[in-house]
């Protein structure tokens, strides 16, 4: 089963493919089945044109995994992914020549 565990939006600089992109969608995502969890992190920028532009394109996209091995999810697991989550996010978007403004986000989910 997959499962986003984490999901927001912020603004960014990025042209990839003669396209400018003026934000990224950055995930944390697990994905477990039969004993076995793989975590990912993604970054995929896309233009956001007008403010409730939201298009996602996946062509400006790089993903790392994280974790991959036996077992299933964990919170502890997970809260030490996300604590380096940024720094992997900002890594990945520098192979695709953008950087991610994390002094503001575009949307980010509500905490639990």
């Amino acid at each position: 089963m997959t499962v986003d565990i984490y999901e927001a939006y912020f603004p960014a600089s990025c042209v990839y493919n003669g396209v400018t992109r003026r934000a990224v969608s950055v995930k944390l995502t697990s994905d477990s089945e039969s004993g076995h969890v793989t975590y990912t992190a993604s970054v995929s920028f896309f233009p956001h044109v007008e403010e409730d532009d939201y298009a996602v394109s996946y062509d400006a996209y790089a993903e790392q995994i994280l974790f991959e091995g036996k077992g299933r999810r964990s919170k502890k697991r997970e809260e030490a992914l996300l604590s380096g989550f940024r720094n992997v996010c900002d890594n990945l978007a520098e192979s695709l020549e953008g950087t991610i403004d994390w002094t503001r986000a575009l949307w980010e989910p509500s905490p639990r």
